[in-house]
């Protein structure tokens, strides 16, 4: 039975993304004593744009799901930068605020963002589960279908 983060990624098949450097003023994840704060998240592999679109228009439900799901691997990647590849350190996902790229009448919204919100307690386990919220917004950058925050506890060392 896996025990540790990195062990139920590993049983998941998922390879933690490498991070990517921002392009602008900002950081990719803000440390503050027992909290680390994760900067918006794509789904992106490689750096790229594995998923582009909207969803309801040209994404479909599964793949803004799996989209989400990507994004969210992505927050993983810098969680475990942030702990030095020690995933254990995170003591819970706090906060997840989702947003999908969707066309108007697209009202399946908390469907996509359970793509992270699985994710999530699939490699956490009970510490995964987070209060969050899920809207739809008419664009995102770089013309992805989904986007992710996060806000997560931390083991406060000092």
């Amino acid at each position: 039975m896996a025990e540790t983060p990195e062990q139920r990624l590993e049983l998941l098949g998922h390879p933690l993304p490498g991070t990517v450097e921002l392009a602008s003023n900002l950081l990719s994840f803000k440390t503050d004593p027992g909290q680390v704060f994760v900067s918006g998240q794509l789904p992106l592999e490689s750096g790229q744009r594995r998923y582009v679109g909207k969803v309801g228009q040209s994404i479909s439900r599964e793949e803004g799901y799996a989209a989400a799901r990507l994004a969210s691997l992505n927050v993983v990647a810098q969680l475990s930068y942030a702990t030095n590849n020690q995933l254990s350190k995170i003591i819970e996902v706090v906060k997840v605020s989702g947003f999908v790229n969707c066309t108007a009448d697209f009202a399946d919204i908390p469907f996509i963002v359970n793509g992270a919100s699985d994710l999530f307690v699939a490699v956490f386990g009970d510490r995964g589960r987070h209060a969050r919220f899920a809207i739809g917004v008419a664009s995102l950058p770089r013309g992805v279908p989904f986007e992710i925050d996060v806000i997560a506890g931390i083991l406060d060392e000092e």
